[in-house]
This record gives structure tokens, C-alpha cells and sequence, in this order.
């Protein structure tokens, strides 16, 4: 009986007196989100004081570890600005240090968004040399999966130089180096990516499976010895673990995880984007890549989950960059500029999160179409100053009569406009431009933005096996 006393005297000694614990995502070198509400949370022992004394405003805010031994609170951040200390006090004492105010974004995805200089790209070798600065900093969360949502991952925050950019994902090196040059503010960058990934396995578990259509959809997705495919399973491990987390937004690269269910990924994108959102209580903007040029095993499929992609631009504050031109081999799944990548994301947000003028930021988008006896007449959104052909005469239109036999169109670019004919197509009804798996087009805007595949038709679509 004493034995039993003392071991329960030790445990309630114990947890009465834990040490104060943080997540992997609050440590030194850190960046936060600038003018709001920044969380911080942890650990400790039930009903322990957590004093929290922030050195941008030498103020002292304090809370108490709940029954469950966790706590949080709410911090107000200044303007961009640093570096900070925040001294965090209970039992036990945490310092952390080089604390930097700016803007916060996580680059997620699957391959693409994780290719890193060790991938061989050529662009980030000739950039090493100059890598180095203090004001953009990285955080890669581990890779790991879960059955139910997690609160820590692994990982540290690192200054940005040439030797920890090198692990970092490119695009989002050159997203964030875009943006700390344009804004002149502090940057961090939480990379959150694995190969090979479906979009489904960073959706929520329970939203996939109280959607019928999803969820059929989600067994049917081929099996790898590389990557999880089991729906919410890395949102779980990699996603939740820093939800907490206040962030300015969202960078996106993936799809190719995808194709071969592509006719479901729109709602599948938009569902997983408004979760994000939701578990976030934030409506961030969300910004993603269009899917390269490749020649994947069916016809069309990637035509079709970039029309996916394409359609999710009607949910509020999306924006998509286009790559059909960023593409050297369409046998190479992982093209290797992604630099302008980077660039064409930071654009994007430069004109609609931050305000700034950026002339041409985002890609010509199919608008309308008249038909006028034999021929048609095209329209488009994203255009200020027209439209222009690179390499040659115009390629990559298609146009179809109630037959559904598509010819090569002759093509006449007219300002902002694009007319189409054939004389084998006496009556047109649609019209397709780069609307395959490999098809690479050369209309682009004056700005040098390519033109983003499209069809006006929404009939069935061939994709049979590619031999």
C-alpha cells in the first residue's frame, strides 16, 4: 500500500511540475505573421503558469496549462520588423532568440514543390553564391503520416544561406526571395511536401469520407512503396501539427498524384483548400501551379486535371501560374526551372495580396467565343496588352464541327482577340488550344505569360491508354 502511495505521490509530484514544452514550429529563428494574432502553445503541468515577455514590445502576457497539460495564447505582433526574443517562463525557463516579424507561407505539394538543389537543378547551383540573407527563413516539416490529426512534427527554423537552402524546396526559395526583395520585409517559408502524393491524402480524412463521390474516388488510386495514398493521412502527420500556426498564405504544386481520377479533382481541390481554410479560421489566399507538359500513360488525362485546376480559380482568393512553356523534355515529369516558378507564384501575390502593380502578373484565361459563320472569335481575361505568338506562327488550336472532329485551326491573333477557322469545319460549334497531355502552345500575353490550355466543349474525352 505504500508502494502504491508513494508511485502516485511521484506521478502527481511529476506532472504537477513538468517543464513548459514548445512544438517544433515555435523555436529560435522563427517568423511571424506581422499585425495579428499569433498563437504560441506547448506543453507543461496542470495549472502551471506560462509567463510569455515578448521583446518588440517588452510586454508580459501569462496563462495557465488546462487539465489536458496544454496552453496557448494569443500574441499581438507589431509591423515587419527584427530580430525579436520571446522569454516563456514556468516551471523551467525557454529563450528563444533572432525572432523575426514578417510574412508567413506554406509551400505544399507533392514533388515538384519539394525538388530541391540536390534534384540537380541548375538555376540554384549558379544562385548558391549569393543565398545568404537573415531576413527569409525556412522550416521543412518531416515526413510523416498519422491515423488522427497530430500537434508536433520535426523540424527547426534556419536562416536562409548557401548551405540550408539547399534542402529547401526551390520554388519556394524564389517565391520567398521575390517577395522579401519587393516588400522589404522578413519572410518565413514552412515547406510541407512529399513526392508522389494525392491531393486527397492532405484533405481531412472526414471530409473525404462523408463525400460519396470522394471517397469511391480515393480506393481507386494505385498503391506506391514511396508515398501514403490512405485519405488525411499526411494532412494528420504534417498539416495539423501546424495549424496553429498564423499564416499570411498558401503555395501549391501537385496534381500529378492525380490524374488518373482526374474527372473528380476539382471538387476534390476545392474541398481540400476550403478545409485548410476552415481548420486555419482563415481565408488565406491560396496560389498553385498548373500541371506541366508530360507524357503520362492515357490520352488527356493531364488536359483534363489542368481543367480541374483551371475551374478551382472561381473559389475566392485563388491564383493559378501556368508552365506549358518552363518545359524542356515533356518525358521528364520534374522540370527542372523552377525558378520562374517561384517568380510567377510571387507575382501573383504581389498583385492580389499585397497590392502591387505587377503588369502581366497572371495568364491569359479562356473567356468566350462567337461563331460567326465559319469562323470564331475568341476572348480572355488577365489581358492589358494583348496577346503575341513565340517561335513562330500561331499552334495548338483545334476546332470541331457537331461531329466532334477536331482539325488543326488557322489562326489569326487580333489584339486582345484570337479568330479561328478551318475549311474542313464548315460550322463550328468548339474549340480546343493545347488540350492534351503534352501539348505545349506559344500564344502568350505581350507580358510573356502563356496562354492557359482550354476547351469551350464539355464533351467526352479520350483517355485510353497512350501507345
Amino acid at each position: 500500500m505504500k508502494k502504491v502511495m508513494l508511485v502516485v505521490y511521484v506521478l502527481i509530484y511529476t506532472v504537477a511540475n513538468a517543464n513548459i514544452s514548445l512544438p517544433a514550429v515555435i523555436c529560435s529563428n522563427m517568423v511571424l505573421q506581422q499585425k495579428s494574432s499569433v498563437k504560441l502553445w506547448g506543453w507543461g503541468g496542470p495549472t502551471e503558469k506560462v509567463i510569455i515577455t515578448t521583446s518588440w514590445n517588452n510586454k508580459t502576457d501569462s496563462t495557465k496549462v488546462d487539465e489536458n497539460a496544454k496552453w496557448q495564447i494569443a500574441l499581438e505582433t507589431p509591423t515587419a520588423g527584427g530580430p525579436y526574443t520571446i522569454t516563456i517562463k514556468g516551471n523551467n525557463t525557454i529563450v528563444l532568440q533572432n525572432i523575426l516579424i514578417g510574412e508567413v507561407w506554406i509551400c505544399s505539394g507533392q514533388s515538384n514543390m519539394e525538388m530541391s538543389y540536390y534534384w540537380g537543378l541548375p538555376q540554384m547551383k549558379a544562385d548558391l553564391p549569393t543565398a545568404f540573407n537573415p531576413n527569409i527563413r525556412f522550416f521543412t516539416a518531416a515526413k510523416t503520416t498519422a491515423l488522427s490529426p497530430q500537434e508536433n512534427n520535426r523540424g527547426d527554423w534556419v536562416v536562409c544561406d548557401s548551405a540550408t537552402v539547399k534542402s529547401f524546396s526551390a520554388i519556394g526559395y524564389y517565391f520567398g526571395r521575390k517577395l522579401n526583395a519587393d516588400l522589404n520585409v522578413p519572410i518565413g517559408l514552412i515547406n510541407v511536401s512529399w513526392g508522389g502524393t494525392p491531393a486527397e491524402v492532405w484533405t481531412p480524412a472526414e471530409i473525404i469520407n462523408s463525400d460519396s463521390l470522394l471517397k469511391s474516388k480515393a480506393k481507386k488510386i494505385s498503391r506506391s512503396s514511396g508515398w501514403p495514398i490512405t485519405p488525411g493521412y499526411t494532412y494528420n502527420g504534417m498539416i495539423a501539427p501546424i495549424i496553429p500556426y498564423v499564416i499570411a498564405g498558401a503555395i501549391w504544386y501537385q496534381g500529378e498524384g492525380n490524374t488518373e481520377i482526374a474527372s473528380t479533382y476539382h471538387p476534390l481541390f476545392t474541398t481540400m483548400i476550403n478545409a485548410w481554410r476552415d481548420k486555419w479560421n482563415s481565408q488565406f489566399p491560396f496560389y498553385y501551379v498548373q500541371l506541366a507538359p508530360f507524357k503520362y500513360g492515357n490520352k488527356n488525362i493531364a488536359a483534363l486535371l489542368r481543367e480541374a485546376q483551371t475551374k478551382t480559380l472561381a473559389l475566392a482568393k485563388t491564383g493559378m501560374v501556368v508552365t506549358t512553356d518552363l518545359v524542356d523534355d515533356t518525358m521528364d515529369i520534374h522540370p527542372k526551372n523552377k525558378k520562374d516558378v517561384g517568380l510567377r507564384l510571387a507575382a501573383i501575390a504581389l498583385t492580389d495580396t499585397y497590392n502591387k502593380t505587377v503588369p502581366g502578373a497572371k495568364s491569359p484565361l479562356y473567356k468566350s467565343m462567337k461563331v460567326d459563320k465559319e469562323k470564331v472569335t475568341l476572348t480572355f481575361d488577365n489581358l492589358s496588352t494583348g496577346l503575341m505568338t513565340k517561335g513562330g506562327p500561331a499552334i495548338g488550336f483545334y476546332i470541331a464541327g457537331a461531329d466532334k472532329i477536331f482539325y488543326p485551326a488557322q489562326v489569326k491573333i487580333a489584339a486582345d482577340k484570337v479568330v479561328v477557322w478551318s475549311k474542313v469545319v464548315a460550322n463550328p460549334v468548339a474549340v480546343r488550344y493545347a488540350f492534351s497531355n503534352t501539348a505545349v502552345g506559344n500564344i502568350f500575353s505581350k507580358e510573356g505569360l502563356p496562354l492557359s490550355p482550354f476547351r469551350t466543349d464539355d464533351w467526352p474525352v479520350d483517355s485510353s491508354p497512350d501507345k
